[in-house]
């Protein structure tokens, strides 16, 4: 018996539909992966709503989990029956009690990294290891803004940033999520965006910031920009608030020759050996400490509507796990 949570037509919570599936014997290069968790992210609420087309209808959804290798077939040479893996790459499908995916996509966990974990950080955590140490470098010294620095990414953010010896400010919605943000190591939290540039040129003494990083999307977008030093970096890598749309790119001249960057986790681990770089980075700060996955929330794999009706709220914190 399998079970999986499936989306027959684009819409609300209400489109995840809980039903039985067929379960998938592996194709050659695939592994079956019996899920033990599954993490929630935003990017499943854009496939559901059809923000990001499905290849297909009807489609599992989900992106990210953790579980045990059950079979393999033909050629697989990456992982092997009784291996505790993970993944947070495409295709979608992971809101499965099991699926068949590349087994290239699947990296090995560390004995110390139980499944829970796992599923809340791989997507989240990789994200946070990419757009810190590639698309741009923070350096020790520097100040960096974070939005939604209460949220999954935003958190291991907060955490790896000032692993990286950075100073960190962090925009938040609510006190709330302002003490979350400050016990996590930010610096300075801001709640709401009004005042955000005003409060970005106070703590820089009018340097502002050489880069901010925005999830948030079309509600953040201008004032992140405000925020910036001449030749800054916006990195733009979610919607939250709905999709950005730039009237004019000469507003990033105007602005001080900004740079603008919209990055993709696939496009970061495309490579095998991209995957397997960052999911060891990861690994590596959990192990030492620097970063703590913080599973705050628990749902039924088949309660998932009412996961991603918390999740548009906002009233989620850290990481969510689905269980089968």
């Amino acid at each position: 018996m399998n079970h999986a949570i499936r989306v027959h037509e684009y819409g609300g919570p209400e489109a995840l539909v809980w039903e039985d599936v067929p379960l998938p014997a592996p194709r050659p290069g695939e592994a079956l992966v019996r899920h033990h968790a599954i993490g929630l992210n935003y990017i499943d609420v854009y496939f559901r709503t059809g923000l990001y087309k499905a290849p297909s209808l009807p489609a599992t959804i989900g992106m990210e989990a953790a579980g045990v290798v059950e079979a393999v077939g033909e050629g697989v040479t990456e992982v092997a029956p009784g291996d505790r893996v993970a993944y947070a790459t495409a295709p979608i499908g992971a809101y499965a009690e099991a699926r068949s995916i590349k087994a290239d996509r699947l990296v090995k966990l560390p004995d110390a990294i139980a499944f829970e974990q796992a599923a809340a950080m791989m997507l989240q955590g990789m994200t946070a290891g990419f757009l810190l140490n590639r698309t741009y470098k923070v350096q020790a010294g520097q100040t960096i803004l974070v939005h939604a620095a209460a949220g999954g990414v935003g958190l291991i953010m907060v955490q790896w940033a000032k692993h990286l010896g950075a100073t960190v400010i962090g925009s938040v919605g609510t006190e709330a999520k302002a003490e979350i943000a400050r016990a996590h190591g930010a610096d300075h939290v801001v709640i709401g965006t009004e005042s955000l540039p005003e409060r970005v040129k106070e703590i820089t003494g009018g340097a502002m910031l050489p880069v901010v990083f925005d999830s948030v999307g079309r509600d953040t977008f201008l004032t992140s920009l405000d925020c910036l030093a001449p030749f800054g970096m916006m990195v733009s890598y979610g919607n939250a608030s709905g999709p950005v749309s730039i009237p004019d790119i000469g507003v990033l001249a105007a602005k001080g020759s900004l740079y603008l960057t919209r990055p993709t986790l696939a496009t970061y681990t495309a490579r095998r050996e991209d995957l397997e770089g960052s999911a060891k980075a990861l690994f590596e700060v959990v192990a030492k400490g620097a970063v703590k996955i913080n599973v705050n929330q628990r749902f039924a794999l088949k309660d998932a509507a009412e996961a991603h009706r918390a999740l548009e709220a906002r009233r989620t914190t850290g990481s969510t796990v689905l269980t089968p």
